[in-house]
């Protein structure tokens, strides 16, 4: 995958907190990821140095967290949870701690606009490439500390809805992903940032109802395949509704991507879950930052995978080079060539 770089990379990143400028989110850990995971070593660190200079520095802890519950979603804490999780991946293995704290976590995903969840994806595929590498531990730790920190549940959805029993249709819609989809209402006040556009939600009539629309997962693999179908489709999606908010609407596709590629270090039962939980992320995303009508998808130059995300590096803005990373797996296991042009209408726009 890399030889040391992304190691290195992650070294000059940790000295850095996960927000700047406010409480923008820190990309540049899922940017590099992102890079070396797809052969483009050299560029990691040509890319970090212009990057690093936007940053703020590590925050400094307060005190212990003593109450975790308590602790969650306050970002002023930020620095009591990053040396919370530095210290449980010195003395636990790190599958351990994502298992204890994945349910605690999950219930919050729209956490940092949705990079809370982000970030722990990308780290947890870094580690399970090499997981003897203390500098990919270190980044799930601040991974998980910034989901803890800026912790937010999407308005609506249940702290953790559970799997009903195998062969039980359970309680919940019994619409399709597309269909789920498609039937998202739209609030009104197109202002601001997520804070307050997640905060208008409860108004919109339709809200809730079409939040849980979706079909519920029965079983492991059912989970499985409606995140892989969740990524695919709003893939497409962001070929319609992009043009709306072109850099918001990304997180629709690497929200769920990321529940996705870290369903394998998760116990079966948290499957069901994290598919509702991603869908919460998605169809919130959709409802506050798409246009009520889509577009006709734009014409974007084709390309074969590696193409597509060697056209992503060039760019170089972040939010490009993670759709462009999202979307090569959607299409790695749907084989549609039409997702691989969201990465290029990401470019046109951004």
């Amino acid at each position: 995958m890399d030889d040391g770089i992304l190691d290195e990379a992650y070294r000059r990143l940790h000295r850095t907190g996960p927000e700047f400028e406010g409480w923008l989110s820190n990309h540049g850990p899922m940017t590099v990821e992102a890079l070396a995971r797809h052969g483009h070593d050299a560029e990691v660190h040509r890319w970090l140095d212009d990057y690093l200079r936007r940053l703020d520095e590590l925050p400094r802890g307060l005190r212990p967290i003593d109450d975790w519950r308590a602790a969650l979603g306050d970002p002023k804490r930020a620095g009591d949870w990053l040396a919370h999780f530095d210290r449980e991946l010195r003395e636990r293995p790190w599958r351990d701690i994502l298992g204890t704290w994945w349910p605690r976590l999950l219930p919050g995903i729209a956490a940092g606009a949705t990079h809370g969840v982000i970030r722990v994806g990308h780290a947890v595929r870094a580690l399970r490439a090499d997981e003897t590498s203390p500098d990919r531990r270190t980044e799930l730790g601040q991974a998980l500390a910034y989901w803890a920190a800026r912790w937010q549940p999407v308005p609506g959805a249940p702290l953790l809805p559970a799997a009903p029993p195998a062969g039980e249709a359970g309680q919940g819609g019994e619409a399709g992903v597309a269909a789920a989809l498609a039937g998202l209402p739209r609030i009104a006040d197109r202002t601001g940032g997520i804070r307050e556009r997640l905060g208008r939600l409860p108004d919109v009539p339709e809200w809730e109802s079409s939040l849980a629309a979706l079909r519920p997962a029965r079983t492991p693999a059912e989970a499985e395949r409606g995140l892989a179908e969740l990524v695919h489709r709003a893939s497409l999606d962001y070929l319609r509704y992009g043009h709306a908010e072109p850099v918001m609407l990304v997180h629709a596709v690497t929200a769920p991507t990321a529940v996705l590629r870290t369903l394998p270090e998760l116990d079966p039962g948290l499957w069901a879950p994290s598919l509702a939980a991603a869908w919460s992320a998605t169809a919130a995303v959709t409802a506050v930052y798409a246009s009520p009508a889509g577009v006709a998808p734009p014409a974007v130059a084709p390309g074969t995978p590696a193409e597509v995300f060697a056209r992503a590096a060039r760019h170089g803005d972040e939010h490009v080079v993670k759709l462009a990373d999202a979307v090569l797996d959607a299409h790695a296991a749907t084989g549609d060539e039409r997702v691989l042009a969201a990465a290029g209408y990401a470019a046109q726009l951004i």
